[in-house]
């Protein structure tokens, strides 16, 4: 079994109109039964809702010195706001869970696998 990352992406800027109680409501329900379907089978690792880039920090090096600068490194509008981990047999069974979140929650959905080292030498 693999490990796959379903990355739910966010357009920076983008004005949804406000939802009325009931459809967030009915919202909540699919995602809840959507994750409660990806627990039972076994694909659920875990998942997670970030706030907006503007609030990211960047860490990195430069001339041997540690450098933080605030908000997103890359200038885009999409952005990533969210997040699944799940074990899946393989991409297709990956896409097919991506295809389930994206129809729930209406925003494109980039499907990764991790890397797997426990086959690479380490040094």
């Amino acid at each position: 079994m693999s490990r796959y990352m379903l990355s739910v992406h966010s357009v920076a800027g983008e004005v949804r109109e406000p939802m009325p109680a009931e459809e967030m409501q009915h919202s909540w329900q699919q995602i809840n039964s959507l994750e409660a379907e990806m627990k039972s089978s076994g694909a659920w690792v875990f998942s997670g809702r970030l706030h907006e880039p503007d609030t990211a920090t960047v860490v990195r090096v430069a001339n041997g010195e540690v450098l933080t600068t605030d908000g997103p490194y890359a200038e885009a509008r999409e952005h990533l706001g969210g997040f699944y981990i799940v074990n899946a047999a393989d991409l297709d069974a990956a896409l097919a869970l991506a295809a389930k979140v994206t129809r729930v929650i209406g925003a494109p959905i980039e499907v990764r696998p991790f890397a797997d080292f426990a086959d690479e030498p380490r040094a």
